[in-house]
């Protein structure tokens, strides 16, 4: 069949900025824009450099300055896998990209293809994961507490979890599914994942076209295994979402043909998630499917459905003959160059598949969010004690004394330690492994006349006489209700 481009002459020319990557990067991004241009994708490039490559120069963000102008100008990039250093210096580039242009909504298809046999081939797999993009443990905030106790912040906001939960909404009904499954571990941090939680029950039920859910991430998890053709769309906090996702990419063929967008009010970055694949760099036999999948995202985000239907039925049809395909989805010993797996793609332009359930995409209707920062007012606000972080070698009880003592005279009764987590004092029994890392909760005697500050001052400089404190967190009520975890 005829493989020419279909007549496009009444569309505009969209640019992009192209980010080529690192390692297979190139390979998979120059086979993707050749299928492309077959089909008649009205895209004008832009090429771009970010990661290994822009850390060699010494720049820390892992993307030059203009190659955020290029986003910036564009705002849709196409993005192969890059580099990133694995426990020093430097952070991730993807992660500084999408922190950079606040694209805070990760959205993962996960669909059964043709062709590729795996274990739940067969089962209908076809649900979509939408992981938070932004906070969490992700925003990068670490701190070593003692030479041997490190912490990680986990931050998750009200007004994020509404941000995510809006856009898993919107997938579903821009994609015709019917049921959001928001996963949380709302179980243990009753505070952090208890926000997703409640904020995505408050949002969804504003969607009555949609029925929803709550599940325990770890039994999401297990049931994605035990029962996957269960969900459609899944709603996460981001590092439980960056984690399932990558699960839920394995039920159908792993990374190697999982695409992904990252979506914000100013920018949408669509990308491979798979590594970089140094060891078979260079040699022309890398895999474009992940990153063609997530041009073809790309293309229906920027209104051109016809062209990513196409090059999508072509990817069908040629998966499901099973003849020059790349070495990691063949048949043992039948894997060909990807300038073959390419050509194959191409001639198959105007052909379609029958194999796969047709799924009509309309326009993802995003909420824009305004500039401003954020508020949530309480209509009322108490301070009502204190945790202080030290550090000690002693035991609890020796601990416990010098605290009583440096309280003694001031606004505060010292009431609780723990360590990490678990109350070491008053002795409730059990038994702690013990480090050096102590939180002592303080409780004013009375309600502080003013905002507390010169009491809490005072209560600080006490325990430094003996103790090397690291920090201290409030603890305040609001609204009545207490803003903080029980001792």
């Amino acid at each position: 069949m005829d493989s020419a481009p279909m007549p496009t002459a009444t569309r505009a020319r969209t640019k992009v900025t192209a980010i080529p990557g690192d390692g297979i990067g190139p390979e998979v991004m120059r086979a993707t824009q050749q299928v492309l241009a077959a089909a008649g994708a009205e895209v004008e490039w832009e090429e771009a450099l970010a990661g290994a490559e822009a850390f060699r120069r010494g720049i820390a963000a892992g993307a030059p300055q203009e190659t955020l102008d290029s986003i910036a100008r564009t705002g849709v990039v196409l993005k192969g896998p890059l580099e990133t250093p694995v426990g020093y210096g430097e952070k991730s580039a993807n992660v500084a990209l999408r922190k950079t242009f606040e694209m805070y909504g990760n959205v993962r298809p996960v669909r059964e293809l043709p062709g590729i046999r795996t274990p739940f081939s067969g089962r209908g797999v076809d649900f979509v994961v939408v992981r938070e993009n932004v906070e969490d443990v992700y925003a990068g905030i670490e701190h070593m507490q003692t030479p041997g106790v490190a912490q990680c912040l986990k931050l998750i906001t009200e007004v994020g979890c509404e941000r995510i939960t809006r856009l898993a909404a919107a997938v579903a009904q821009a994609e015709g599914r019917r049921k959001v499954t928001v996963a949380t571990k709302a179980n243990i941090m009753k505070l952090t994942e208890g926000m997703l939680k409640r904020i995505g029950e408050q949002v969804l039920a504003e969607y009555p076209g949609l029925q929803h859910e709550h599940m325990i991430v770890d039994n999401c998890a297990h049931q994605m295994v035990i029962r996957p053709e269960q969900f459609d769309v899944t709603v996460m906090t981001n590092m439980n979402g960056d984690i399932l996702s990558d699960l839920a990419a394995g039920l159908v063929g792993g990374l190697g043909v999982a695409p992904s967008a990252n979506l914000g009010d100013e920018a949408a970055m669509f990308e491979a998630v798979h590594g970089s694949a140094p060891q078979i760099a260079g040699k022309g036999v890398a895999n474009p499917t992940a990153l063609l999948l997530s041009a073809l995202m790309m293309l229906r985000h920027i209104g051109d459905f016809a062209t990513a239907r196409r090059i999508e039925h072509a990817l069908y049809v040629t998966l499901e003959e099973g003849k020059d395909l790349t070495g990691d989805i063949a048949r043992e010993g039948e894997g060909v160059p990807t300038a073959v797996y390419v050509e194959r793609i191409i001639a198959n332009l105007g052909r379609e598949s029958g194999a796969v359930p047709e799924r009509e995409y309309r326009p993802i209707a995003l909420k824009r969010w305004p500039q401003i920062t954020w508020y949530r007012a309480a209509s009322t606000r108490e301070l009502v004690g204190v945790d202080v972080f030290v550090e000690s070698e002693r035991d609890p009880r020796a601990i416990s004394i010098t605290l009583q003592a440096a309280a003694e005279g001031s606004a505060f009764d010292l009431t609780m330690i723990g360590s990490r987590g678990a109350q070491v004092w008053p002795d409730i029994g059990g038994h702690s492994f013990l480090v050096d890392h102590f939180r002592a909760r303080f409780m004013f005697k009375e309600p502080p006349k003013g905002n507390g500050i010169a009491e809490i001052t005072d209560l600080l400089q006490r325990i430094g006489r003996q103790h090397n404190w690291m920090h201290i967190e409030k603890l305040q009520r609001f609204d009545g209700a207490d803003a903080f975890s029980k001792a």
